[in-house]
């Protein structure tokens, strides 16, 4: 960890919600780290640092993202409005109702400067969120297997159009001499890069065009890096090849506080009594297999299949139907029911509370693929 400067990226609307629960769980592993915001001020003892200031003065002044950040500047908190906290829906292209969620795409290509001059000597930069899980020891087993020498771009892929970057929710980690050349880039591109940025509506999409001018490729780190929450994630989902069964889990994303105190109180329990690399396999035994029942009312286990077997689209819409259409598929293992329909899938998630879901698990079928999965004797990791 001495070798790691952790970055937290929030915002003036979500830091005082989000942010406290990091500094009793998550950050107090990490001996070097910084809370990078859109507004300087002190979060339970903690100053966070502006990340946008060195952006063009022009840009500040006549781009509409920077509303709330210039109302902040002049008035502080009481400058904000109710309209800044849009609880805008997270839709395909982001929250484009919410003014905090538009200002943050500037906060990306301009963090890596700001990381510097908080740790020029660090080896590794990790860029993490205010909703961001991570397991400090993981990620330590992780990067000391790789060379942090060389220019590095680590993160959970996602695709915009033919551009293929790191989702920055599921955390980006950056070597040294990647940072090293964003920083050149910005310094010999920067009207070029805000251009792109204002053009655009994701900074990670962003930062991600930057390192591929540089010529730094992603290394696709899923299922390390993991970009939903730990209740949402597919442990039994095979992706590109890779089953995440026996990888160690690094980090997820979308994690409430809540969802952080208890991840961290596991997470403590898993290494007092077992001190090993903690897996897919070990959160799902061990965390995610006892919120898992044959049926829950209001409970959404996010099955996804929906008519995944054309011999069955016809049975009635109701919960007992869909039960019963699950069990007649032969590789389903769970299912869903709302108003708007039925929905099987042939992987496992825990699942949420939600008002007018009914889901269930085919538990035996759940037994017998827990009897015959891997022991797990190898420790996947993803290495370059």
């Amino acid at each position: 960890m001495e070798k790691i400067l952790v970055i937290l990226k929030t915002g003036a609307t979500e830091a005082l919600e989000k942010v406290p629960i990091h500094l009793d769980t998550t950050l107090r592993c990490a001996p070097h780290y910084a809370i990078f915001s859109d507004y300087e001020e002190d979060v339970v003892g903690v100053r966070t640092r502006d990340t946008l200031d060195s952006v063009g003065k022009e840009t500040r002044q006549t781009n509409p993202d920077f509303g709330i950040y210039n109302r902040l500047r002049v008035s502080g908190r009481e400058g904000l409005t109710p309209g800044d906290w849009a609880d805008d829906e997270n839709g395909p292209y982001g929250k484009l109702g919410n003014p905090g969620w538009k200002l943050d795409k500037w906060k990306f290509v301009p963090m890596i400067d700001e990381a510097l001059l908080v740790k020029s000597d660090a080896q590794w930069y990790v860029f993490i969120e205010a909703d961001s899980y991570v397991i400090w020891r993981n990620m330590v087993q992780w990067l000391s297997r790789l060379d942090a020498n060389k220019p590095l771009y680590l993160g959970a892929p996602m695709q915009m159009g033919g551009q293929v970057f790191a989702y920055g929710g599921a955390g980006i980690v950056l070597s040294n001499p990647a940072m090293q050349l964003v920083s050149q880039y910005r310094a010999d591109n920067s009207t070029r890069v805000e251009r792109m940025t204002a053009d655009d509506w994701a900074g990670d999409h962003v930062l991600g065009m930057v390192l591929k001018d540089t010529g730094v490729p992603l290394v696709h780190s899923w299922p390390l890096l993991v970009p939903v929450r730990v209740w949402e994630f597919g442990f039994f989902a095979v992706v590109n090849g890779r089953n995440p069964w026996c990888y160690p889990a690094v980090s997820y994303h979308h994690m409430s506080p809540q969802d952080i105190q208890d991840m961290w109180l596991f997470e403590q329990q898993w290494l007092r009594l077992k001190d090993t690399v903690l897996l897919h396999r070990d959160i799902f035994q061990w965390y995610v297999y006892d919120a898992i029942e044959s049926e829950k009312d209001d409970w959404d286990n996010f099955s996804s299949d929906n008519e995944s077997d054309s011999r069955h689209r016809n049975l009635p819409g109701t919960f007992d139907d869909c039960s019963r259409k699950c069990s007649l598929i032969t590789d389903c293992l769970q299912f869903s029911f709302s108003g708007t329909g039925c929905l099987t899938s042939t992987t496992v998630v825990g699942g949420i509370h939600r008002l007018g879901y009914g889901s269930g698990w085919v538990t035996t079928r759940i037994k017998a693929l827990l009897k015959n999965a891997p022991k797990c004797s190898k420790v996947g990791y993803v290495t370059t």
